[in-house]
């Protein structure tokens, strides 16, 4: 087997040497990333993505019913005792709060950037939720305006507060949404979390996972070249 010329060699070795470090400081983001999750589950934040697979909203007047504290969805009030969130619709996205139950339960509607005080946001990640939003019982979302809802999407996600029958406690927590058209399928409530202290809680920005395992995999594919 012959070798690569002396020039080839140093230039493949550090450019490999430079990629290793590059992957190097991605996994340790993940992995910091990863390290913040689990502290902040210790910290009492409840999630819920039912087992994996979410929550589909039928297009219906009903849709689903959503009891955050206890994890109980249902197609009915009666299915979902205590229910907190109830997405629905035939010919739009709803997002209502069962304020009727607790005049504290109910979802942001005025966030800034936002067309309207009244109708739901889509809320960017990174946001906080706490006590400084205003909470509705809203029956329709954001179509314009920079926290519309997207259409054809995954990027939806709505701020709410509940009354946790199981602590006494306002909760503050936020959902995330697949959207189809207007009303139309597939409409999935992907997951939840709320935080059980009544602290604030902010909406995860997603993980670099797939960034990291990009360098990684071009280190091995350098070194493959360089033999």
């Amino acid at each position: 087997m012959h070798s690569a010329p002396p020039k080839r060699a140093s230039l493949l070795a550090s450019l490999d040497q430079h990629l290793a470090s590059s992957a190097a400081i991605l996994a340790a983001s993940v992995a910091g990333v990863a390290t913040f999750a689990v502290s902040s589950a210790e910290a009492a934040i409840v999630f819920n993505n039912n087992g994996g697979t979410g929550w589909n909203v039928p297009t219906t007047s009903a849709g689903i019913y959503a009891n955050l504290a206890t994890g109980v969805v249902a197609t009915t009030p009666g299915g979902a005792p205590g229910w907190d969130i109830n997405p629905w619709g035939t010919t739009s996205n709803n997002f209502w709060g069962n304020n009727a139950a607790s005049p504290s339960d109910g979802i942001v509607n005025n966030f800034t950037g936002g067309t309207s005080a009244t109708l739901v946001d889509n809320l960017p990640t990174g946001t906080t939720i706490d006590g400084s939003w205003t909470f509705g019982r809203t029956n329709s979302s954001e179509t314009t305006g920079a926290t519309a809802m997207q259409l054809n999407s995954s990027n939806n996600y709505i701020g709410f507060r509940f009354l946790n029958e199981g602590t006494g406690q306002i909760n503050f927590g936020w959902a995330h949404f697949q959207l189809g058209g207007l009303g139309t399928q597939p409409r999935n409530m992907i997951e939840y979390a709320y935080e059980n202290t009544g602290a604030a809680i902010t909406i995860p920005v997603p993980e670099p996972t797939s960034l990291a395992m990009l360098a990684i995999g071009a280190v091995g594919l350098l070194r493959r070249r360089g033999r």
